[in-house]
């Protein structure tokens, strides 16, 4: 059998392999960009397009500002903030100074942000003012010595920029009251680095560019330490991928796409922000995504190519009443990522915008994309897709044999230029996360079809051992679960008697739908609707994968920025009913 035996299910025109050295960093990429593309618009926010050549001028001007603090050639800056232009031009200034992004979630908590800001060692940040609260009280210990502030109206000009930033303050008052005496203006900042110069930094592709936080699905983040060569390789890779269907958009047509992920994550990182460096492409950048009619509002205003999003997003889009408002006729590529994406969810949006979910699989530590599906595919396919040009994906046992017969599961490993170089000052993690020859353990547990497809089965430390040695998917489990009109989420897990037991987040609105009752008198039909949700659930799996119990969750799960439950916090949860 080949050691790529996917290759022959390759869309025509995508390439076997790569040729990785044309930059030899993510500053001469951007370089490139900002010189041949200078004219045309990079982002558009909130009804303004700041131009490549602007990115270019302030991202200059705010690196010169950055090297005029004294930090030294590697040092760490922070960024915190949501999708607004600040960030690509933040992204751009930190690495054309020679220093390493480390892309910090803007909802972290206080206690969250002291342990990312302690373990990267970060000296500056670069934070949006409505966070600027959890960063005065979480920065105690940290190597903090420098902030740039940001505002929401920085680049609307200062009329619209001054009435945006008045509602966001004094009427929606999403900025509370903060004490950051030594912070700098994002506009004065811009102002002091063009005065005092900018010195062009050239770091090489095994010169670090990125420290990415992983989502702590299951405890404490670990910062992935990403080069540039990694990330120019899954840049080039997602290029090469999307080239069957982006090449037919017409030359004089500049490729947009909708930028609703956020940026400080790696998927909108490489597949948004640093793709569209690359081809010239702009992006619709949308600071709040979870505002479903702020979001459908601002696509009524554009004319778009790619949609990159998770699960969750789709599906509430497609649900929301003003859908229709868009027009959809243009989109060429929906990429899910980040978490699986439900079936039901993928046929109702082929079904409104005629353009198929592809479904991809990628992490923080591999830049992030690993395989996707074939952007001509026409239909949801229910796999992870094909893994990437000059990348290797093997499945091994536990005790690290590959895996070799079809359809049996077993540990994704990975190797290819897109793979990190291991966890920052973190010796242990690296070892556990690499087996002796050099391959990455995803730690996701995996099936190859005969045709190269890669299926997931769930998380290694997920898998329940059922009483006779059976392996337990509990996202198997979890994926019939959602698929009931009357779930939005739901989490299985394993009682101390080696029982099954569902945690279900249940869908209110279609509970009191369903059974033509207000809010108050469900609560003496919920032993029905369980016992109904665990006949349906038991009908659809393996008799080793059928719940015992079903409990209600009524506060819904606390997630990572991608949408995945942190199933950490809920650890034995059910015991005492909650």
């Amino acid at each position: 059998m080949s050691d790529r035996p996917w290759l022959d299910s390759y869309p025509d025109g995508v390439p076997a392999d790569l040729d990785f050295t044309q930059y030899q960093s993510l500053v001469a990429l951007m370089q490139e960009a900002f010189t041949r593309h200078a004219r045309r618009p990079a982002y558009s926010f909130m009804g303004k397009e700041v131009t490549f050549a602007e990115v270019d001028a302030q991202s200059r001007a705010l690196a010169g500002y950055l090297q005029g603090l004294g930090l030294a050639r590697g040092d760490r800056v922070a960024l915190m903030m949501p999708n607004v232009p600040q960030y690509p031009v933040a992204v751009a200034a930190v690495l054309r100074a020679g220093f390493v992004v480390v892309n910090v979630n803007p909802l972290y908590t206080a206690r969250e942000l002291n342990h990312q800001l302690k373990d990267s060692g970060a000296k500056a940040i670069v934070i949006i003012e409505n966070f600027a609260k959890t960063l005065q009280d979480g920065r105690d210990g940290t190597a903090i010595e420098h902030v740039v502030l940001c505002s929401m109206g920085d680049e609307l000009g200062w009329l619209k920029g001054g009435i945006v930033n008045f509602v966001v303050r004094s009427v929606k008052k999403l900025v509370p009251a903060y004490s950051l005496p030594e912070a700098v203006r994002f506009r004065q900042a811009l102002a002091l680095g063009e005065r005092g110069g900018f010195k062009p930094a050239a770091p090489g592709p095994d010169d670090m560019a990125l420290l990415q936080y992983t989502g702590g699905t299951t405890g404490v983040a670990k910062g992935a330490v990403l080069l540039h060569r990694n990330l120019i390789a899954n840049v080039l890779q997602a290029e090469a991928w999307y080239s069957p269907v982006t090449s037919k958009v017409p030359a004089a047509e500049q490729l947009v796409s909708v930028c609703a992920l956020p940026l400080y994550h790696i998927f909108a990182f490489t597949a948004n922000m640093m793709l569209s460096m690359r081809i010239g492409g702009k992006n619709i950048l949308i600071p709040n995504p979870r505002d479903l009619k702020a979001t459908l509002a601002e696509l009524t205003r554009h004319r778009f190519h790619t949609f990159p999003a998770v699960n969750t997003l789709f599906n509430g889009l497609a649900n929301h009443p003003d859908f229709s408002t868009v027009d959809w006729s243009h989109l060429k590529v929906s990429v899910g990522g980040g978490m699986a994406v439900q079936s039901a969810v993928a046929q109702l949006w082929l079904q409104k915008t005629g353009c198929p979910i592809v479904e991809g699989y990628g992490l923080s530590e591999t830049s992030p994309i690993v395989s996707c599906n074939a952007v001509t595919s026409k239909e949801f396919t229910g796999t992870i897709g094909l893994p990437m040009p000059s990348t290797w994906v093997k499945l091994v046992d536990d005790d690290g044999n590959d895996v070799r017969i079809l359809g049996s599961a077993g540990e994704i490993v990975v190797k290819g230029p897109n793979v990190m170089m291991g966890y920052y000052k973190n010796p242990e993690a690296t070892a556990d996360s690499f087996t002796e020859d050099g391959w990455f353990r995803t730690k996701d547990l995996g099936v190859f079809d005969a045709d190269g497809y890669l299926y997931i089965k769930g998380r290694l430390s997920n898998m329940i051992l059922g009483p006779s040695g059976e392996n337990i998917y509990p996202e198997e489990i979890e994926n019939v679960l959602n698929g009931h009109a009357l779930v939005n989420d739901s989490l299985v897990q394993e009682d101390d008697m080696g029982k099954l037991v569902a945690i279900v987040y249940f869908n209110r609105e279609e509970l009191e739908r369903k059974y033509q009752t207000v809010k108050e008198k469900l609560g003496a039909r919920m032993e029905e609707i369980k016992k109904e949700l665990l006949h349906y659930v038991n009908s659809k799996v393996n008799r080793f994968s059928r719940i015992s119990v079903v409990v209600e969750n009524q506060e819904g799960f606390e997630k990572t920025p991608t949408h995945k439950i942190k199933r950490f916090l809920y650890s034995k949860k059910h015991e005492s009913g909650k």
